[in-house]
C-alpha cells in the first residue's frame, strides 16, 4: 500500500486494471486528464476485442481524442499502471501528451526507462514529462497475482 494517498487518476487507472483482470485481460489501466478533469479511462482489451493494439493507453488516447475532437492531446496527462511499451510510447508522442505518469516499471516490455527508450530517440518529435512510481506496489501486485494465477 502507498505511504500517501494516490492521486485520483492513478486510483482510477488501478480500478480500470482490475476491471480488465476481471475480464481475463492483463491488468493494466490508463486514464487521460485534461485541466484536472478525467476525460477518458480504459483497460487492456486485446483478447476481448481481438485486437493486438487494444492496450489501455491506446484505448484511453483514442477516447480522449474523440472527447476533445482533436488528434492532439496538448495539455493532457496520461496516467497508466505500467510503463508503456514501444507502441504505446509512440502513440503518446504522436498525441502530444504533456505529462506521463506510470506506476510500475516494466524491464521486459517497457520503452520509457527500459528497452527502446522511445522518448530519448532523436526521431521522437515530442517528449512528455515523465513521472514514475506512484502506485507502483499496487500495480506490480496486480500483475504478479494475474500471472501467478495462470501458471
Amino acid at each position: 500500500m502507498s505511504r500517501w494517498p494516490l492521486p485520483e487518476p492513478m486510483r482510477i487507472a488501478l480500478d480500470e486494471a482490475r476491471r480488465g483482470e476481471s475480464a481475463g485481460e492483463v491488468p493494466i489501466g490508463a486514464v487521460v486528464v485534461k485541466d484536472g478533469t478525467i476525460i477518458a479511462a480504459a483497460h487492456n482489451q486485446p483478447r476481448s476485442l481481438s485486437d493486438p493494439t487494444a492496450h489501455a493507453e491506446l484505448l484511453a488516447i483514442r477516447a480522449a481524442a474523440q472527447a476533445l475532437d482533436n488528434e492532439r492531446l496538448d495539455g493532457c496527462e496520461l496516467w497508466v499502471t505500467l510503463e508503456p511499451c514501444p507502441m504505446c510510447a509512440g502513440a503518446i508522442s504522436h498525441a502530444r501528451i504533456g505529462k506521463l505518469y506510470y506506476a510500475a516499471s516494466d524491464p521486459k516490455g517497457g520503452a520509457v526507462e527500459h528497452g527502446a527508450r522511445v522518448f530519448e530517440q532523436e526521431q521522437c518529435l515530442h517528449r512528455p514529462e515523465v513521472y514514475s512510481g506512484m502506485g507502483e506496489a499496487e500495480a506490480a501486485a496486480l500483475l504478479r497475482g494475474f500471472f501467478q494465477s495462470r501458471r
